[in-house]
């Protein structure tokens, strides 16, 4: 028999009842069915009576764990989901991970990956909550940018996450990327008033060319197009964040500058942030060597003086300042002994959860199990440890 300590949450949905263990939903038991067995057991005999199921992401098809307070997976320490302090008065918020889209320059390997495992989705009550207190540690000018290991709109709360930012007394701004494939007018008119600036991800303006790089068939330049015209003609700012791949699209850089310029991107902040593909140890590799970044901000200087722009961007371009965060939970070098808890975000790694921070160890040992480690990475408040097994 389960004790009623397992389960994180009990709530219906679509008049079922819905058993949500330890951030996974384990057992969906029709209504009916669930008022006839309610007659005769208690939850915790009707859960144990039925076969354990897992959540499967809708766009990657992996396993999905959902993180609640009661799931007690802190939100800070780990890049996946939750909240990134990197010392300035912008806050990383990522309520979800995962990717409608199959990038072939990708960072994380999202889309089609051969090292991603494991999604997570974040309950928005816990998410805002943690952020409020992270937020007054950083003054009046704090900006909560919405992003991800993937496409944060496929987050299916996503208004209802910038409403409750909204109303967190230090948030100044609000910013959301995105690779515009899930927005149209009417959910860009319902985020007015709430998001200030859409950072969107657009690399060719060639349908072709965009498919490519997109790595699907299912991508569309043109809706891209549609909605980066509609973010602009709304109360929102633009921002059009093209990645730089060389050799595969070189002269879709000057042509996006024109679009963007033609639609009145950037009215508050730059309207352009062109950014240098980088190989990444989990990334996509493309073909061909990238460019070097002393090469890549020549031609940065060349494009913004040809179109009268600064391309060349830094925080202060937005806004972005040093400001007080989290102190650290552990030393680089650190050894600590950890109970592994919930399955990790790539393949080799499990997490851990210890001093109010969640740790990505590094490690082939299932949950439940007790391992001792060192921790090998801390900046910015994230997590990393290494198991002695691991090394060899």
């Amino acid at each position: 028999m389960l004790s009623m300590a397992v389960f994180s949450e009990v709530y219906d949905e679509d008049n079922d009842k819905v058993f949500v263990i330890r951030g996974t939903i384990e057992v969906r038991i029709p209504h009916n069915f669930y008022s006839q067995l309610k007659r005769k057991y208690s939850d915790e005999e009707i859960v144990s009576m039925q076969e354990p199921k897992i959540l499967r992401h809708h766009h990657t098809k992996r396993e999905l764990v959902y993180v609640t307070k009661e799931s007690g997976l802190p939100l800070i320490g780990h890049t996946a989901f939750g909240l990134i302090d990197r010392g300035t008065n912008l806050i990383q918020v990522r309520p979800v991970s995962g990717c409608n889209l199959n990038c072939i320059f990708c960072s994380v390997d999202e889309g089609v990956s051969k090292s991603r495992r494991t999604d997570y989705i974040v309950d928005t009550d816990y998410l805002v909550e943690e952020f409020a207190k992270l937020a007054a540690l950083k003054g009046d000018d704090v900006e909560a940018h919405i992003d991800g290991q993937g496409e944060p709109f496929i987050y299916p709360y996503m208004v209802e996450l910038l409403e409750k930012l909204r109303k967190v007394p230090h948030v100044k701004v609000i910013s959301a990327q995105t690779n515009g494939m899930l927005l149209d007018p009417e959910k860009i008119r319902a985020m007015e008033g709430l998001l200030d600036r859409i950072n969107l991800s657009i690399s060719s303006m060639d349908p072709r060319r965009g498919r490519m790089l997109a790595g699907t068939n299912l991508y569309d330049v043109e809706h891209v197009k549609e909605v980066a015209r509609a973010v602009a003609a709304s109360d929102i700012d633009l921002l059009l964040a093209p990645v730089w791949v060389p050799g595969f699209n070189d002269e879709d850089i000057p042509k996006l500058i024109e679009f963007g310029l033609e639609i009145g991107a950037g009215k508050r902040w730059p309207g352009f942030g062109i950014q240098n593909y980088v190989r990444y140890q989990f990334g996509k590799k493309v073909r061909g060597r990238p460019m070097k970044f002393s090469e890549f901000f020549k031609r940065l200087e060349e494009y913004g003086k040809q179109y009268g722009l600064n391309l060349k961007l830094t925080p202060a371009d937005f806004g972005i300042h040093k400001a007080p965060g989290l102190p650290r939970a552990f030393r680089r070098g650190e050894r600590v002994k950890l109970e592994l808890v919930a399955p990790g975000r790539v393949f080799g790694e499990m997490l851990a959860v210890s001093r109010g921070r969640v740790i990505g160890v590094l490690t082939d040992r299932p949950a439940g199990s007790t391992v001792f480690a060192e921790i090998t990475r801390t900046n910015d408040n994230v997590y990393v440890a290494v198991t002695a097994e691991s090394r060899l």
